[in-house]
């Protein structure tokens, strides 16, 4: 159907309040050579792949020093005889060795250049020793702005904890730091003072008792793992558990909290099997059985630690008392508990390979709050907390940042990603075919590094239709896709504007309070309508805009 020309200047004079800037320019952001080194797969990093870490260190309160070394075990891809290692100032590399010998390197900003000796033949396994030492960076704002956190706890104990996403687990240990490439297993050993506990990954082997009085703790990752994924939490810990009847057997459930907290603790971490049997229904297994689940009380808010997850809430429900939904759900459990917990899923399991595509962790684990609240309290109860957390939506700049130069996009990545996520479970339109794409996804991508292609490929095959322009206008745009539509002589003219080219998505409405799907592409389209005075309701579950150009 056609509009007539008068009617398109009434809608264009009255829609000039709705934003109509598309896609932001991204060239005008300045990169530097130690970004394209720390966020690139660079000659150095690419022919290598990296199998085990022994992380071995002393923990040093009296000076905040951190010393020690990491054995790196790896397999040739390609010939070549020049190994990127990163570690971030002020700490610095000590020496490197291979097969008992000294080598030679170069330093270039946060990046070390090893020159090895022997041959590096396609196919076999090696490894490196890098020692190293002194005072990590000390986190600002943690984790948002990370490092390592040296604190004392109310009794005057010791309270020291990582963070480090987006930093760098570089920052406080050497290693390959590019998420490409995850580390199969890793033992992690922490040396402390011997009246404070260390808790890392995995699960705990052994503890040693040294002549001078301190302990080192010895935890063993079988499963792969990121780098920012990695913590030390040191404190003056009690310890409880329980083992949780999962789908893949029993999960072992391991909970450490500082003294004076164990009440408070054994009462608020009752949310974790309440998250663990919402999101195994959602998402499939718990991805690390082996490595056993545990949370951890940090001096900092929380952080997705694999197996090793961090807690800061102050044991209160919401996000710190307060619900970011403002729908009064958000007040029905501890945000710390379920969102870090579901990044195991989304994070841990699933791990983007680019941190420009940081989406895929905070967008589904944002979206996971919302699937809690409806696995407990009812679907509309999760739909409405979803549609209320928009609020929080800036549409400042696209959610995927620039790549190859540790960029991450928008912080729209959480609400805006989450809400882009419930409009394409509207356009599936059948809730258990919704549950089975989210558990396909941790089962086809099971503990793999992608690319945001992949997920959009997945995504689209399996919902059964294409759906890059609703990816590209989501994560790619900053504005608001808008229904523009009239009614004129019993027709229905209708089309998306404010929008990407060729954006076409469908959408469910009410004509008259009668539900129905529209297909709009940026064209006009137009159907027949009982009546010329009808009247359209978008529903509010797909993340759009809508304005009647007749009104």
């Amino acid at each position: 159907m056609k509009k007539n020309s008068s009617l398109a200047l009434i809608a264009f004079l009255a829609y000039t309040g709705i934003s109509a800037q598309g896609l932001l320019n991204k060239s005008d952001v300045a990169f530097t050579r130690q970004d394209s080194l720390r966020g690139s797969i660079t000659k150095e990093r690419a022919w290598w792949d990296v199998k085990n870490y022994h992380l071995d260190i002393k923990v040093n309160p009296a000076d905040s020093t951190i010393s020690g070394s990491n054995t790196i075990k790896y397999q040739v891809l390609k010939e070549y005889n020049k190994m990127q290692i990163d570690l971030q100032n002020p700490m610095q590399i000590l020496k490197v060795t291979q097969d008992g010998k000294a080598l030679q390197f170069t330093k270039e900003g946060n990046a070390f250049f090893i020159s090895l000796l022997a041959p590096q033949a396609v196919g076999s396994t090696k490894e490196v020793i890098v020692f190293y030492s002194g005072k990590p960076k000390v986190a600002v704002n943690p984790p948002w702005d990370g490092g390592i956190t040296w604190r004392k706890d109310a009794n005057g104990k010791l309270f020291i904890a990582s963070s480090c996403q987006g930093l760098g687990a570089s920052v406080w240990w050497p290693n390959k730091d590019h998420m490409y490439d995850e580390v199969e297993n890793m033992l992690i050993s922490v040396n402390v003072p011997g009246d404070l506990m260390d808790v890392s990954n995995g699960r705990l082997q052994s503890v040693k008792k040294l002549k001078d009085g301190t302990k080192t703790y010895n935890w063993y990752v079988s499963n792969p793992i990121n780098n920012y994924g990695v913590n030390i939490n040191i404190g003056d810990y009690v310890n409880f558990s329980e083992k949780y009847q999962g789908e893949k057997g029993v999960l072992d459930c391991d909970y450490y909290v500082l003294k004076d907290n164990l009440a408070k603790a054994k009462e608020q971490f009752k949310d974790v099997p309440r998250m663990l049997k919402a999101f195994e229904h959602w998402f499939g297994p718990y991805p690390f059985y082996e490595d056993s689940y545990k949370l951890v009380e940090a001096p900092y808010l929380g952080m997705e630690h694999q197996s090793s997850v961090t807690y800061g809430n102050g044991y209160k429900n919401g996000y710190g008392g307060r619900d970011l939904s403002g729908t009064g759900w958000g007040l029905k459990f501890d945000f710390i508990i379920i969102h870090e917990s579901g990044h195991e899923w989304f994070a841990n399991n699933i791990t983007y390979k680019d941190i420009a595509d940081m989406w895929i962790h905070e967008s589904f684990t944002n979206y996971s709050e919302s699937l809690f609240v409806e696995y407990y309290y009812g679907k509309d109860a999760g739909d409405e907390y979803v549609r209320g957390i928009r609020k929080n939506i800036e549409n400042d700049k696209p959610i995927i940042g620039h790549y190859d130069v540790n960029n991450e996009g928008s912080s729209d990545m959480y609400y805006k990603g989450a809400n882009m996520l419930h409009t394409i479970r509207q356009i599936v339109n059948n809730d258990e075919k919704w549950r089975t794409i989210l558990r396909g996804l941790n089962s086809t991508f099971y503990h793999q590094t992608v690319t945001t292609k992949q997920i959009e490929d997945y995504l689209s095959t399996e919902v059964g239709s294409n759906l890059q322009t609703v990816f590209d206008q989501y994560l790619r745009d900053v504005r608001i896709p808008t229904l523009e539509y009239f009614f004129q002589d019993n027709n229905l003219g209708y089309r998306w504007t404010n929008c990407v080219s060729g954006f076409n998505m469908p959408v469910r409405v009410q004509i008259d309070g009668k539900d129905t799907w529209l297909k709009p592409t940026t064209n006009w389209n137009g159907e027949a309508v009982k009546s010329g005075k009808a009247k359209l309701v978008i529903d509010p579950n797909f993340y759009v805009a809508g304005f009647d150009i007749t009104e």
